[in-house]
C-alpha cells in the first residue's frame, strides 16, 4: 500500500472534517493539535480527541490503511469475502478480519457516505 497510517489519519480528517477538525462532544472547531500523538484538545470543552472518535475506527488497534483495503475489499467483492479470506489479504487473524466485517457492514447502515468517500481512495501502488 502506498499509504502509512498517518496518510490514512489525514485523509480521514479531510472526509470527516473538511480541513477544519471539529470536537465530537461539543462540536467546537476552537481545538490546538497535539502532533506527536495524532489529536486534538478541545479549548472549549477541554476534552482531548482524535478523528476516529465517533466513527468504526474507533478503539481499534488495526491501522487505518488495513481498514480502508478491507472496506474497498468487502464493498467490492462479487461474492463476498470470508473472514478468513480478508485475514489472509489484509494481514490480521481471522477473529479480527470478522470483527472488522461487522464493524464496516454496521457502518455501511449507520455512515455511507464515509464508507463512500473511503471507497474513492485509489489504494493501488
Amino acid at each position: 500500500m502506498k499509504y502509512n497510517h498517518e496518510d490514512c489519519l489525514a485523509l480521514l480528517e479531510d472526509i470527516m472534517w473538511s480541513g477544519t477538525p471539529q470536537c465530537p462532544y461539543c462540536q467546537s472547531t476552537n481545538s490546538t493539535a497535539i502532533k506527536k500523538e495524532h489529536r486534538y484538545h478541545c479549548n472549549a470543552c477541554f476534552n482531548s480527541y482524535s478523528v476516529t472518535v465517533g466513527s468504526l475506527f474507533h478503539k481499534t488497534r488495526v491501522d487505518l490503511q488495513k481498514w480502508f483495503l478491507a472496506i474497498q475489499l468487502i464493498l467490492n467483492s462479487q461474492e463476498g469475502i470470508s473472514g478468513r479470506q480478508l485475514a489472509k489479504k489484509i494481514g490480521v487473524n481471522r477473529n479480527t478480519a470478522a470483527y472488522m466485517i461487522a464493524r464496516i457492514r454496521k457502518a455501511m447502515l449507520e455512515d455511507y457516505k464515509l464508507i463512500q468517500k473511503i471507497m474513492q481512495i485509489d489504494l493501488r501502488e
